[in-house]
């Protein structure tokens, strides 16, 4: 594509960052990238007119064109000066919206979540493969200094023959899903209502990439268990503007445990912590017949004379080791492209949804990744509704995993 015109669907805390006078969140990314790949931002979507005309104010601040704006999405969807969406709405509403804009021939990057059927996500599967419209899922941990480290050595053989992965989403949010009426934000609404793994994709998706999920392997079942849900009535408590929530019944358990068993016979296992006090971690963990490696410590172990002395002196402080084992797009990163959302990750995702895009390749995380990633939030539901049921994980592919060649996120 010569010029890659596009629009954002959702202009909350990830799509625009509303509240913040100054920051677009993923506009201001995509304007950070504009020069590099031809991008304009051509219209903006919400259901919320003031956050529409915020926006639009923003570009008017910086002195650049002012997007259409619209809180109908069948509207922009209709525009000819529309190329491609990114869909940054509430969680419910990625499915929908990302169908309505593959039928209308709009190309897709959306925003990542759980599923809220396992319909749905055969549906994003059908209407994809039934228009041949692009559609990227952007899941930014596929793209960190880790996950990319640790994939790198797993394809060199370095942890031999992979039997065990462990994620986690460890991520204290009681302050922002109490504030979810104040500031109009989805996850209020879901924890009160739903019990289930609802954000597996952070720690699922690096994971997945790691084992060919979708590219001669797949995940076949999975059993659930969730926790008493406390940590928000007692949060609730110490919050006078939040005391209406302390009596309130939340569905959603404090800790979630899910184990997925694959077809190569490696196993699983997630973990969701949000509504209790905790630092922020993903637990990225990966063991194998001849080496591990553990973000909890962020250790590596390998097998062998050779990594052995050489591992403890330079793993930790990293030149050499990055050098030899690190991702080059991340060893070669600027401090200006550090700022650009999560410490680069951000950066990374969108620069290779708008490349593939530039250059007509294959999108580095497709719609069955979305699918069977998304789809781990609903099947959880029914296995915790079940007391831990086993469920089993559909193949969003049709049998065609069995044939497609291992694809890992690319290099930049």
């Amino acid at each position: 594509m010569d010029e890659i015109r596009v629009a954002f669907l959702g202009l909350g805390a990830r799509g625009a960052q509303c509240d913040d006078e100054k920051s677009l969140g993923l506009i201001g990314l995509t304007l950070a990238l504009s020069k590099q790949f031809n991008i304009k931002v051509t219209a903006v979507s919400d259901a919320y007119q003031d956050r529409i005309e915020l926006v639009q104010k923003k570009f008017a601040d910086r002195k650049l064109p002012i997007p259409f704006g619209t809180t109908d999405s069948k509207e922009l969807f209709a525009r000819e000066d529309v190329d491609a969406v990114v869909i940054s709405a509430a969680w419910e509403a990625h499915v929908p919206l990302a169908i309505a804009a593959m039928k209308a021939g709009k190309i897709v990057a959306m925003e990542v979540g759980g599923a809220y059927s396992v319909q749905d996500c055969f549906d994003l599967v059908r209407v994809q493969e039934e228009t041949k419209v692009p559609f990227m899922f952007l899941e930014n941990c596929c793209f960190d200094k880790r996950e990319l480290m640790v994939t790198k050595m797993v394809r060199q053989g370095l942890f031999g023959e992979i039997s065990y992965c462990h994620g986690a989403y460890a991520h204290d949010l009681r302050e922002e899903i109490s504030g979810g009426l104040k500031n109009r934000h989805y996850r209020l609404r879901n924890y009160m209502i739903r019990n289930c793994e609802n954000y597996p994709t952070h720690e699922l998706g690096p994971i997945a990439k790691i084992l060919n999920i979708n590219r001669g392997n797949r995940m076949l079942s999975l059993t659930a268990q969730a926790s008493k849900a406390r940590g928000l009535n007692e949060y609730a408590k110490t919050k006078e503007e939040y005391k209406f929530l302390e009596n309130v019944h939340f569905a959603q358990g404090d800790i979630v445990h899910t184990s997925i068993k694959c077809a190569d016979g490696s196993l699983i296992t997630l973990k969701l912590n949000t509504t209790l006090p905790t630092g922020y971690s993903r637990e990225f963990t990966v063991n194998g017949t001849k080496g591990m490696y553990a973000e909890n410590g962020d250790v590596v172990i390998l097998d062998g004379v050779e990594h052995g002395e050489w591992l403890n002196e330079n793993y930790k402080n990293g030149a050499e080791f990055n050098k030899k084992y690190g991702s080059k797009m991340w060893n070669d990163i600027t401090e200006e492209e550090k700022k650009l959302g999560h410490g680069g990750i951000d950066y990374f995702t969108f620069k290779a949804f708008y490349k593939a895009l530039k250059n007509g390749e294959e999108m580095p995380i497709d719609v069955y990744d979305a699918a069977s990633w998304m789809c781990i939030t609903a099947l959880t539901e029914d296995s915790i509704a079940m007391g831990g049921a086993p469920v089993a994980i559909p193949d969003f592919t049709g049998g065609k995993w069995v044939m497609r060649e291992p694809k890992d996120v690319c290099e930049l």
